[in-house]
């Protein structure tokens, strides 16, 4: 990736550990971390000082299973792509709350790699049948921000 243009990246996950980690290979792969956020009002607060590209959103954060709304107002409001970082995918609405795609818990580089393919180019960079379950994209290509709200 590193013919394109870096992302500037939030990752929004309340265990330290894992958040250095993602952050370490996120650098490794030539993109921008522009913050580490561990609960729902740090993120919403570093995504509107920030106006990060994209976003890794843990579904249950410091303060309780925030994730999900933290996605939808960050992707509504702030207009940024959001993926979902998650061992429990059953916590995501049916709507994916303005995420593009889901990636299992544990991650592993080449789900990493695979979310950030598909955010940059609109589509996965391997054929299908090579794919592994660790990032799960929404849709074949990015939705409209703004469908209709039931």
């Amino acid at each position: 990736m590193s013919s394109e243009k870096p992302l500037r990246i939030l990752v929004v996950e309340d265990e330290i550990l894992i958040a250095l980690e993602l952050e370490s290979l996120l650098q490794d792969l030539g993109h921008d971390v522009v913050a580490i956020a561990a609960s729902s009002g740090e993120a919403l607060a570093r995504g509107r000082e920030l106006k990060p590209d994209l976003a890794f959103v843990d579904i249950h954060l410091a303060d309780g299973p925030t994730g999900v709304d933290v996605a939808r107002r960050l992707a509504a409001e702030l207009q940024v792509t959001v993926l979902f970082m998650t061992a429990n995918t059953k916590r995501i609405p049916e709507d994916f709350a303005g995420a593009w795609g889901v990636i299992a818990k544990p991650y592993t580089e080449r789900g990493v790699r695979e979310a950030l393919g598909y955010v940059t180019a609109g589509q996965l960079r391997e054929p299908d049948d090579a794919r592994t379950v660790t990032f799960v994209p929404f849709g074949a290509a990015p939705r409209e921000r703004n469908s209709q709200v039931s």
